[in-house]
Parts: structure tokens; sequence; C-alpha cells
């Protein structure tokens, strides 16, 4: 079967743009689609493309046309939903293909693409399933009883057989398929340093329960994690790639493993540097797991603060306060690990509300924070909680950028404080 892998281009809308000429909030993802990379890798018995649109936004056409695919399987964020089915459009109108879609915002909301352009979703993390539906078509079997794979039919909502997530929806023994992307590969760099930066997964999942956190569904809150030897082999086949981000939930989640895989990587000298994300209730409880990492080539970490007062924390569910935030501060500096800080500003902030986390930002010396808004994904817990008060349903706009729910300072006094909020922390600011 001839199957290509869509990645979408760049989606998203920008409130602070629209309506108040604000251009710097917009986001732009980079990096290579190692979702896509995976599922291909587990079909080398079939003709596989990857077409990465966030390099080439205008190729899908062309590509429908020279490939001349038997079947199209789309991924994306919750922004990108809305560009998703588009695109599957298209490729009912030009070659009549079977379109499957999958990822984040297909695992947490698969109703939203129960839609007459799109034939299957598949649901959580689909290395195992994907090939088995691959399979089914290919032998002309039925697909409705393959778990985590919904066929869209007319009754207007996603039915399907929940995927009972193991290990075994691993496949540890085939790669991703990362030659697919070989001519997008000077594109996937490291912005800061103008390194080029590779993608490997060493666990999915997360044991851990945010209410806006949108990771839960892609493995119904299991937490598997790839072996050593698995982990080993995915950064050997990136020889020339100097910076390897581990595309992890949380890296750390299982400390033993952790402590056996950052042995394991400073014994094989693999002269590599990694960016890895980490609670900081990890990094105060097992600073030593920290300083081995360090060793081994660990340069920055990504770590949820989220918030910076304890009342804020407790209301995601954080399971964190800022005590503990600010001592994981000190010891990653210690250890001379570089900290991208994610934190979220509420719709509910106001004026003290932006200079408290300006303030605390400046005082802790967080090396690159990144700073969404918060915003209720569907699918996920907040969403639940926050449904009657959000005003803008339109998925455009759920790039994390903007309020989705009113704001209680006047939107452009937000969208502005925000912007400086921004500035202020990438001005300068180096991995």
């Amino acid at each position: 079967m001839k199957i290509l892998l869509v990645n979408p281009p760049n989606s998203g809308r920008s409130i602070p743009e629209e309506e108040y000429g604000i251009d710097s909030i917009k986001p732009i993802f980079r990096g290579e689609p190692l979702a896509l990379e995976v599922l291909a890798g587990n079909l080398r018995d079939q003709e596989v493309m990857i077409l990465d649109l966030k390099v080439e936004p205008d190729a899908l056409a062309a590509t429908l046309v020279s490939f001349a695919p038997d079947l199209v399987g789309i991924t994306g964020m919750t922004c990108e939903a809305n560009t998703m089915v588009a695109l599957a459009k298209g490729v009912k109108e030009s070659c009549g293909a079977l379109v499957v879609v999958g990822g984040v915002h297909a695992s947490n909301d698969p109703d939203f693409f129960h839609q007459p352009a799109i034939d299957y979703i598949a649901i959580g993390l689909g290395k195992a399933s994907f090939r088995e539906l691959i399979l089914a078509l290919e032998q002309g079997n039925g697909t409705s009883a393959i778990p985590g794979i919904c066929q869209v039919g007319s009754g207007g909502k996603a039915s399907y057989r929940p995927r009972q997530f193991s290990m075994a929806d691993l496949v540890d023994d085939v790669p991703p398929a990362y030659e697919l992307v070989q001519r997008y590969r000077e594109h996937y760099i490291l912005t800061s340093l103008q390194l080029d930066m590779g993608f490997v997964a060493t666990a999915f999942g997360c044991p851990f329960r945010c209410h806006f956190c949108c990771i839960k569904a892609l493995t119904h809150g299991k937490y598997l994690a790839h072996s050593i030897d698995t982990v080993l082999r995915d950064i050997s086949l990136l020889p020339d790639i100097p910076v390897i981000r581990l595309l992890d939930a949380n890296t750390f989640a299982n400390v033993e493993h952790a402590t056996r895989l950052g042995t394991a990587l400073k014994e094989a000298r693999l002269q590599k540097q990694f960016l890895a994300d980490v609670r900081s209730d990890t990094v105060v409880k097992h600073p030593e797991l920290m300083a081995l990492w360090q060793e081994a080539g660990l340069r920055a970490v990504i770590v949820g603060f989220e918030e910076v007062d304890d009342g804020s924390l407790s209301a995601m569910n954080k399971a964190n306060s800022v005590a503990v935030n600010s001592e994981a501060i000190r010891i990653l500096h210690d250890l001379g690990i570089t900290m991208i800080g994610d934190f979220i500003v509420s719709p509910s902030y106001n004026h003290s509300d932006f200079d408290r986390l300006e303030r605390y930002i400046s005082d802790h010396k967080v090396d690159l924070p990144m700073i969404t808004v918060l915003t209720p994904l569907p699918g996920t817990p907040l969403f639940r909680d926050m449904q009657g008060d959000i005003t803008i349903h339109d998925l455009d706009y759920y790039t994390l950028t903007n309020a989705v729910t009113p704001t209680v300072m006047a939107g452009k006094d937000f969208y502005q404080r925000y912007a400086a909020l921004l500035k202020m922390s990438h001005s300068g600011a180096r991995l």
C-alpha cells in the first residue's frame, strides 16, 4: 500500500495580532514530526512517504498527484484540527484516498473528526494500532474490532474499542524512519544556537494529572518507557546531530529507569547534548539524578513551573509548590543546567499578577521562560471545568497564546502585558 503521512503547516490565528496589531506573539512550531517517523518505522513493508507541510506548506496538491497514495495519515494538535479537516477534504477531492487522522487532538476529542472527508481516527499512541489498520485494509478484513481505531460512520459520535496500552504498543524492536525526513533535516534546528536538533522518545505518557494537560489520552494515563537499548539505538541513528531533544512528557517520571538510562548515556560517550522535561519535585528529591545526567550531556531541562503561588498550583492539580520550584531552580543553577521554565498566565490576571510573575522570573534568573495563556483544551479536566466560560470555540485560536475565555483586564492591556513579558523573557536568552 502507498501511504502518505502528513504533518500540517503552521496553523492557528492570533487575537492580539488581529484585534490589536500585536504581531510578536503568534507561535511558530518547529522540529521534525517524530510521531510520523515512528508510525512509518513500523510500516517498512509498505511504500511510505512523509510530507512536512511546516517546511513545504504548499506541497500537498502536487504530492498527491506524483505519489498517488492509497491512504493518507494526518496528525496534529488542537490549533491544527481545522487545518487537518481541510487537508482531508483536499485529499478526497484530489485522489479519493482513505484518510486517517491521529495525534493529540484526535486522541482527546475524536468526535470533532467525525466528518465526511475522514475515514478513520487513530486514538492514542498509534504505532501498533495504525499498522493493524493497514494490514486489515490490505487483507480485506474488518476494522471495527481494532482497539484504538475508530471507523467514521454516520452516527455523529466516535464509537470504538478503547485500547489497553502496554509495552507492546511501543514496538521497541522497530526504530523510527528518520530517513524519510532527510530532505528536511536542515530545517530542524535549535534556533537559539543554530544547531541541528533531532528528536528521540524515551517514554510515552505521564503518571501525573495536571488539569490543563492533554497528554493522558495518548496512553490512557500510563507511563511507558522504552528500553535502554532502544533509546541508545535511536540516538545512534542521528549520528551527525549534536543536540537531541528527548521528546517525552516527562523523561524522569520513572526514576529507576532514568538512572539506568543516564548511566548508559554517560558510559556510551556519545558526544551529544540533551534537552529533556523534568518536574521540579523530581529535581529536589533526586539531585543526584540531575548530576548524573549533567555528566551524561544534559544541557537544558524544560520545567513546568506554571504559576508562582500555591493556590494557583493547587487549582491546576499540579501536586507541587512554589517552595519546591524555587529549590529546584537553585539545584539546577548549581549544576549548570539551563532552565527552560514553562509559566502560564491566566485570563484572570490583572496588572499586579503580571508584575508578580515578572519579578519571580527575574529574581530567580530563569534562563529561558516560556509563557503561555491558560487554555482549556478539549478533552482535559480544565475544559470540563471551564466549558461554560469559553467564549471562543474556533480551534484555530487554541494556540496557547490566546485567551479563549474573557480576560479580567481590557483585552488590549492583557495582550500588551503578555507581549512585554515575552519580550523581556526572550531578550538575550541562549541555551
